[in-house]
């Protein structure tokens, strides 16, 4: 399995930004140790070109972030400061997503992104952490290379995909389903396709009941060709900003039912990281691991769809990985 990332480019934060950028590079040298045994090939991502950032977000606040000219408010509402190193690393997390995408479409199956989920991205703003929208990027761009007609985007993050709902709003090739908390950020909420809003406090049994109901719909409304993950880990039970109370095992079960649906079908599957927010980094960096291992399985059962069944289970955190374990 393919596996993109952006890490070495970090950005220059003030002391005591909230944003817990550590989390990528820790989640690649927790991959990087793990990769040979999982079958996983690491690549540094590509940064995306200029029109491919286009098919998404207008010509003038494309120009705004590469040239440098965001207002002030345009960067608050980002959250991040403007600097030479956020336009670099937002170009390569984007580019993650596209060639975790197109290597999907390509032959993999399953790819991933070990950051990406830049859903609150719209197509003249950025917003919460997030510069372009790498999903709408990358589904606008195989789209235009002939590589999918239809696709659907699962937006397991805990925080509604506000940019990316406005983006493809109308639009029928582009399914969008959200399921995220009711009352949490963005206050304004413009309508995915499907939306499923949960209470505070939901749990396992609950979340999964739930996306056991609405994912078959999502699926069989969107007619997809291929599928976008977002993988939040956000709505892990210790997320400061989740509000939701799923355990570790509870999000890798999650992972595991919406992979096995998409494999199933046949439908291929980029997954991005998206938004996690735990008081402790490790938190965060093991459900992202976890997500990454179950990807990595589930791209060797595309491959062998005979131990797709078996070899699919999600991951106790306590077990190492087995040396020269076939996903």
């Amino acid at each position: 399995m393919f596996a993109f990332h952006a890490h070495p480019f970090a950005l220059p934060l003030p002391p005591g930004h909230r944003f817990p950028l550590d989390k990528y590079a820790r989640l690649h040298a927790r991959i990087a140790t793990e990769a040979d045994a999982l079958g996983i090939e690491l690549h540094c991502a590509e940064p995306v070109g200029e029109a491919e950032l286009q098919r998404v977000h207008t010509p003038e606040y494309v120009a705004r972030v590469l040239q440098g000219r965001l207002e002030e408010r345009e960067q608050r509402r980002i959250g991040f400061p403007w600097s030479p190193e956020l336009v670099q690393r937002s170009l390569r997390s984007v580019g993650a997503t596209l060639q975790a995408l197109r290597a999907a479409i390509g032959g993999s199956g399953v790819a991933v992104n070990l950051a990406g989920g830049t859903h609150h991205a719209a197509a003249a703003r950025g917003g919460g952490y997030c510069v372009f929208n790498d999903a709408a990027v990358a589904a606008r761009a195989v789209q235009s290379a002939g590589l999918a007609r239809r696709l659907l985007i699962v937006d397991l993050d805990v925080h509604q995909g506000d940019g990316t709902a406005e983006i493809f709003a109308g639009d029928p090739t582009v399914f969008t389903f959200s399921m995220h908390g009711a009352r949490n950020y963005p206050a304004i909420k413009p309508p995915s396709d499907l939306d499923v809003a949960l209470a505070d406090g939901c749990g396992d049994a609950e979340y999964l009941e739930s996306l056991d109901r609405h994912l078959p719909l999502a699926l069989e409304r969107a007619r997809a060709d291929a599928v976008i993950y977002l993988a939040g880990a956000d709505p892990f039970v210790g997320d400061r900003l989740g509000h939701l109370a799923l355990s570790k095992p509870g999000l890798a079960e999650r992972d595991r039912r919406v992979l096995l649906a998409c494999v199933e079908r046949g439908l291929p599957v980029a997954v991005a990281m998206a938004g996690g927010y735990a008081e402790q980094v490790e938190d965060i960096v093991d459900i992202h691991a976890a997500t990454v291992r179950l990807a990595a399985r589930f791209a060797r059962a595309a491959a062998e769809p005979a131990v797709l069944a078996s070899r699919t289970a999600p991951p106790r955190y306590s077990d190492p990985v087995p040396a020269g374990e076939r996903p």
